[in-house]
């Protein structure tokens, strides 16, 4: 199959959650004899148009002049493109720069799109743009012929907003087997004597509600927020928490020093409450934290009953000030790297959008003859 990505940052990944899950399925697809395209911004740091046998395509993106604008020109420059390169199948991943400009995708494609999460319900947006952003989701599943869902309750919510059916492929992980204390160091960290939260700094991740809660505690450990934090919010959350056990550590890209703060930590939040399978939990529980999440749809399918939930900061301290038993703990993050090694595993993630995407073509040439 010739198949194209749209609707990312580029790969290699250096953004975020739908990059990382671009550079996973394309390297999978390649390898599976895929002849496979990802579109790019003109000015990402990787110029060359090949990566590990991926064809790269990079298209003008003026958002470093223009700002927030510059992403619908950038998805427009990637469709028309896509027009003349013939592809079997096109991958959109997400709606909110791109689907107004759905009705331009070839009629010899198969488009098929990943629905991301509840884009409008994302608080740092103003009404007007979250008026925008549920009607760009409106025109997503307008101008997709096949839809995915990477959570249960994004499936449930296409069926009944729109009825419609998608296919459920969540995201996927890898499992953490070499964790290394030595990686502590660089950090003044000791092992179980540290929280961890790593999320953007976003009001709808609860970074405020959890570090509030981590000031009611009794319990005394440091707490590392791991994110770009020089955003407007970024910027309150230092000024408004300025203890020396808060530690606010900025964006860390290497996956090795991630895997190994999570491991260790004693705590793990993820206070994700926007979005289907967050990539970010994932990527927790295949480490082998200890978690407490948000109580929500979208988190709660994938931990179930392992794992601590909290919506208040009441809710934080009382999980943090808790003893919790050792087999317990073993239990619940032995079952989370479980579901990681069965359900989540990139492998199976790559395995369930082949399929899928080889029956959708399969269909078209048939009905075509």
């Amino acid at each position: 199959m010739k198949i194209a990505i749209l609707g990312t940052r580029g790969i290699p990944n250096q953004y975020g959650g739908f990059e990382q899950f671009a550079e996973y399925l394309a390297k999978g697809l390649t390898q599976k004899g895929h002849d496979v395209f990802v579109y790019s911004p003109h000015n990402h740091s990787y110029q060359i148009n090949k990566w590990n046998d991926i064809n790269i395509i990079h298209c003008y993106d003026p958002e470093f002049k223009i700002g927030t604008a510059g992403q619908f020109v950038y998805d427009l420059n990637c469709i028309l493109d896509s027009r003349k390169r013939n592809f079997d199948l096109i991958l959109q991943l997400g709606y909110t720069s791109s689907s107004v400009w759905g009705w331009l995708f070839s009629s010899n494609a198969i488009v098929l799109s990943n629905m991301d999460g509840l884009e409008w319900k994302r608080t740092k947006y103003k009404t007007l743009v979250q008026q925008f952003l549920k009607f760009a989701e409106k025109l997503a599943v307008k101008y997709s012929q096949y839809w995915v869902a990477d959570s249960i309750g994004i499936q449930d919510y296409l069926k009944e907003k729109y009825r419609i059916d998608s296919d459920y492929i969540p995201y996927g992980a890898d499992l953490f087997d070499n964790p290394d204390d030595k990686v502590l160091e660089k950090y003044h960290l000791e092992k179980q004597h540290y929280d961890l939260l790593i999320a953007r700094m976003e009001p709808e991740n609860n970074i405020e509600t959890i570090l509030e809660g981590w000031l009611l505690s009794a319990t005394r450990r440091k707490i590392i927020v791991v994110g770009n934090s020089d955003n407007n919010l970024g910027k309150y959350l230092k000024a408004k928490f300025k203890n020396e056990d808060i530690v606010f550590a900025g964006g860390i890209y290497n996956i090795v020093e991630l895997n190994n703060l999570r491991h260790f930590c004693a705590i793990y939040f993820h206070g994700h409450t926007v979005g289907g399978t967050n990539p970010s939990l994932l990527e927790a529980m295949a480490a082998g934290s200890f978690i407490c999440a948000h109580d929500n749809v979208f988190n709660k399918t994938i931990l179930n009953n392992d794992a601590e939930y909290f919506q208040s900061a009441k809710d934080i301290a009382v999980t943090m000030d808790k003893a919790f038993d050792d087999n317990l703990r073993k239990s619940r993050i032995e079952n989370n790297r479980e579901k990681v090694r069965t359900l989540y595993s990139w492998n199976s993630v790559i395995n369930k959008y082949e399929g899928l995407m080889q029956k959708l073509v399969i269909n078209r040439q048939q009905l075509s003859k």
